[in-house]
């Protein structure tokens, strides 16, 4: 900082040369957007005709379907680059404002160039182990007999692996470009109006949750597409179209490869920032939250980017694309079973689906306007606004769903099929509301549970710990009574469809659990924008108390980011309700392709069987383990950070009085390169085990004499690690965003308000709960996906 601010003189910020240092040291715009920025404009748009024009020649030689998603997705992305323009036209505010969020931004695209080249690297090593496994295992007897030998398999599956992490990297690339210049423009606003700084978040969170959409929706498409055409699908001799989804589950793996380690690095960053601001300044020096004066303040609004913004982009992305890949597999399994004369409409739902959830969302986030409803009294409730649109959105999502079903899922066989499937798609969409309003009762301070919990600090710290972790612990019964009751009633509709095989039995059970998953996951974007909204009302929060606007400024701000906890908590409830689904899905995936490899079937597993229950209890401690080494890797760089922070308020005694200026930049320093060493461990753990425990099986079933073995310990420790993540997340989730929320209730004047010992307590409680909703539960969605997907990639090294 300059002159002025060291001798105390709190001169107007115009009047100084600019406050916080510059954190990049290089250009950290990833190298394809800046040759994209850097061509002619002519030479542009001609490659972008040529591009288009060879995406819809592959379209329509492979299904008007394809042609229609397509056509949705390139409208979707043009109504985001819209919301784009709209939001970067909106000033930025006074200098002061502008030197703090460059501050951000130069941290967070420094610290995402790097992660991102560390997580590219690894993915690059394991493409090659993929393509060595697949040379070497054996081929199904649909690829024999379509002349799919093993070069083939490997290189479409290391080309989807690859694509998959390429995408869900840009996915959260996008998701932080957006919030790191939005921020700074709802601080702005909050100037004039909480409901244009409103209007603006969601505007900013909408323009990433249709670019995440679109980019899972049609990298699957065009995956689909140039397979159907390159490998001749259909023709005669050649692979049949309701094989051809199995070719794409390499595209969910990247996807979720790159997630994993996103979020777990994301997490340990914000995380560790976060804590490390926390215990030293408000607990230690009695200074608000986001104060200039401490050091770590940068460090923990550059991980609210990176750790909520670009991990969380990446994670509903290979949500997306793992769901769609897994009803994709299932629907043509199952028409393949009934002989369905056309069983495209089948295998191209998902997509279709998801095309509308862009369009239904779109709606939702347009319906938010800037100005203030009639007859409106006071500030406004910004959760009532968002539902509002939210209600918009499942409203719209029930009509499209129940059109697309019509039109994509109707055959002469069962003509009252598609109407079956119909009631499971709005299951799925119940089920997504009431995993919203469930999280939302638990985690929001209106409601009961948080205030019994910021009572409970009254008493001191052990008592409020004591009751964040019963909360979390109850929390857990009603979203698994829901997952329950979906899961069955889709089923059973499913079964009741009127679809048989050739030998009479029902088979349309599983594919109605799919559509489920697709009725939840069918609002996906308006979700990820609520979820978007909170990081950078959070971010505008601590732009607004930096620059040292007036307090008014800050209690619009201060109401923005106590909705976008709330929302953050809400989302996480959905994406963990939208993983069981999708897990169940890629599970039975999982255990039909077993079966097509070891062409005998597959379709229970007996855990009374010994090494089979051993499975099952190895998947239970894969969740444990990895929470526990995510939540520890928290832990030691907190340490390092709070032990910075003393260090620097020790030795700078002036900083306290604006004497002194704080070393930013050592703090963001520690926190990433901890962040990136802490990341590996468990991202290895979790990549490693269910491959490890699969050979190793299969080579004890080899001597035994029972071929399956591998495949079948595989298929355990899939079955409980899900289950036992499902219920890990969903206790990490609520418990650490309910102790965050009991720390706000009390912030806003309650039991004694800042500074009183009970406000200290539940400092304590947010400061447990942090690794708890943002590092280890959010992982944990990624992680039960990501066994999942693996197993699907590797299913042939078990047998």
């Amino acid at each position: 900082m300059d002159d002025a601010m060291e001798t105390g003189n709190l001169a107007p910020y115009q009047e100084r040369p600019r406050t916080f240092p510059n954190m990049r040291s290089k250009p950290s715009t990833p190298l394809i957007f800046r040759i994209l920025m850097r061509m002619n404009v002519r030479l542009l748009f001609v490659l972008l005709f040529l591009g288009f024009g060879a995406l819809f020649y592959i379209g329509a030689s492979t299904s008007p379907i394809i042609v229609f998603v397509f056509s949705v997705c390139i409208i979707s992305f043009i109504v985001a680059i819209y919301l784009t323009k709209w939001v970067l036209a909106k000033d930025e505010g006074p200098p002061e404002m502008g030197q703090i969020s460059d501050a951000i931004r130069d941290g967070a695209e420094g610290f995402f160039k790097t992660q991102y080249g560390t997580i590219s690297k690894m993915a690059l090593l394991l493409a090659f182990v993929i393509f060595g496994i697949y040379m070497f295992r054996s081929t199904t007897p649909q690829q024999e007999s379509s002349g799919v030998g093993r070069l083939t398999s490997a290189s479409i599956t290391v080309f989807s692996f690859l694509l998959g992490a390429l995408c869900s990297g840009m996915a959260g690339y996008v998701g932080m470009w957006v919030s790191v210049r939005a921020n700074v423009r709802v601080s702005s606003a909050a100037r004039r109006s909480a409901r244009e700084a409103l209007q603006i978040a969601v505007r900013a969170g909408g323009f990433s949750a249709i670019i995440v959409v679109g980019m899972a929706v049609i990298g699957v498409a065009v995956l689909y597409a140039t397979f159907y055409v390159w490998l001749g699908v259909d023709s005669p001799g050649s692979m049949k179209v309701t094989d051809l989804p199995l070719l794409l589950v390499g595209y969910g793996f990247g996807a979720s490869f790159v997630a994993l380690f996103a979020q777990l690095g994301g997490g340990i960053y914000t995380k560790a920032a976060d804590v490390g601001a926390d215990l030293v300044g408000k607990v230690e020096q009695g200074i608000p939250e986001d104060d200039p004066r401490n050091p770590a303040v940068i460090a923990d609004l550059v991980g609210d980017n990176v750790g909520d913004c670009a991990a969380r982009g990446a994670d509903l992305f290979e949500s997306i694309a793992a769901e769609i890949i897994s009803a994709m597999i299932l629907g043509g399994s199952m028409a393949q079973r009934c002989k369905i004369e056309d069983p495209s409409g089948f295998i191209l739902f998902p997509l279709v689906i998801h095309s509308f959830d862009l369009i239904v969302s779109s709606v939702g986030i347009f319906s938010i306007r800037g100005t203030r409803d009639p007859g409106a009294i006071g500030v406004e409730d910004p959760m009532t606004i968002l539902q509002k649109g939210y209600s918009i959105t499942i409203i719209l999502a029930v009509v499209t769903f129940g059109l697309s079903t019509r039109w994509m899922l109707y055959t002469e066989q069962a003509p009252s099929a598609w109407f079956n499937f119909a009631l499971c798609g709005l299951v799925g969409i119940v089920t997504a509301y009431l995993f919203v309003w469930i999280t939302q009762y638990y985690t929001d301070y209106k409601h009961e549970p948080v205030r019994k919990l910021a009572l409970s600090s009254s008493t001191g710290h052990g008592t409020n710990i004591i009751a964040g972790i019963s909360l979390g612990l109850e929390s857990t019964a009603l979203p698994v009574l829901v997952i329950s009751v979906s899961i069955i009633s889709a089923f059973w509709l499913g079964q009741t469809s009127g679809l048989v095989d050739g030998d009479g039995n029902p088979t349309g059970g599983l594919f109605g659990t799919a559509v489920a998953t697709m009725g939840m996951l069918s609002t996906a974007a308006y979700v990820l924008t609520m979820d978007m909204f909170g990081p950078i009302a959070d971010n505008a929060g601590g732009i607004v108390e930096m620059s040292q606007q007036p307090e008014s400024v800050r209690e619009i701000t201060d109401i923005l980011d106590a909705a976008g906890n709330t929302t953050k908590a809400t989302t996480k409830g959905f994406a963990i309700g939208s993983a069981a689904l999708a897990s169940f899905l890629l599970f039975s995936a999982y255990m039909d392709e077993v079966a097509a490899f070891a062409r005998v079937p597959f379709a229970q597993v007996d855990i009374a069987i010994p090494e089979v229950f051993v499975g099952g209890l190895l998947g239970s401690m894969l969740i444990f383990l990895f929470s526990a080494w995510a939540c520890a890797a928290v832990g030691r760089t907190a340490q390092e950070v709070v032990n910075e922070v003393r260090r620097q308020f020790i030795e700078r005694p002036g900083i306290m009085a604006y004497k002194d200026k704080p070393d930013y930049g050592r703090c963001v320093a520690i926190v990433a390169s901890a962040s990136l060493r802490e990341m590996i461990k468990p991202g290895a753990l979790a990549v490693i085990s269910p491959i490890f425990i699969g050979i190793l099986f299969r080579i004890l079933g080899y001597y035994t004499g029972h071929p399956l073995l591998g495949a079948k310990v595989v298929a355990s420790m899939l079955m409980f690690a899900t289950v036992s993540g499902i219920l890990m997340a969903l206790f990490l989730n609520t418990a650490g965003g309910a102790w965050d929320n009991a720390k706000k209730y009390i912030e806003t004047g309650a039991l004694g308000g800042k500074g009183s010992d009970s406000h200290k307590a539940a400092i304590t409680g947010d400061t447990v709960g942090d690794p708890f909703k943002d590092t280890a539960g959010p992982s944990l969605h990624v992680l039960i996906k990501m066994l999942a997907t693996i197993t699907l990639v590797m299913a042939p090294v078990f047998l």
